[in-house]
């Protein structure tokens, strides 16, 4: 039987603040929600849940705001419960990150919370000189392969 692959990887920009609660167990899961562009000429996009727990979670709200670019990779899961007003069956898919990439760069809008990145050490420069080539046919018997 083959194996089963449960993988998602979407990237898109926020379309709200995360959301951070614990569970009883004292576990922090963030929450939050990526608008997909469909791409083409229309305005169209999809949007997708996303939870990430402990360290990620606490990553995605601390560093994370509406608007931000990101890149999710995570697995999808199907919720399904019974509505206590309606009685109804409903359901959901959401995806369970297990990795968050932060595309943007640290802006001044996105909250005083993001730590800015260290700067790279500058390099000095090198010139290079590239000697005259001359236009010798090359002797193939000279080639070590």
């Amino acid at each position: 039987m083959a194996k089963s692959i449960n993988q998602v990887i979407l990237m898109g920009r926020l379309t709200r603040d995360p959301e951070q609660r614990s569970t009883s167990s004292g576990k922090t899961i963030a929450s939050f929600s990526i608008a997909v562009d469909r791409g083409g000429d229309s305005d169209a996009a999809d949007f997708f849940e996303v939870t990430a727990w402990e360290k990620l979670g606490e990553l995605v709200v601390q560093y994370l705001a509406k608007g931000r670019r990101v890149l999710v990779q995570g697995r999808l899961r199907q919720d399904s419960w019974d509505d206590k007003e309606t009685g109804k069956k409903r359901s959901r898919v959401e995806v369970t990150a297990t990795d968050v990439t932060f595309l943007d760069g640290p802006s001044d809008n996105a909250g005083s919370s993001a730590a800015p990145r260290p700067s790279a050490p500058s390099k000095k420069s090198e010139d290079v000189v590239i000697e005259d080539i001359d236009d010798k046919p090359i002797d193939l018997s000279e080639i070590p392969f």
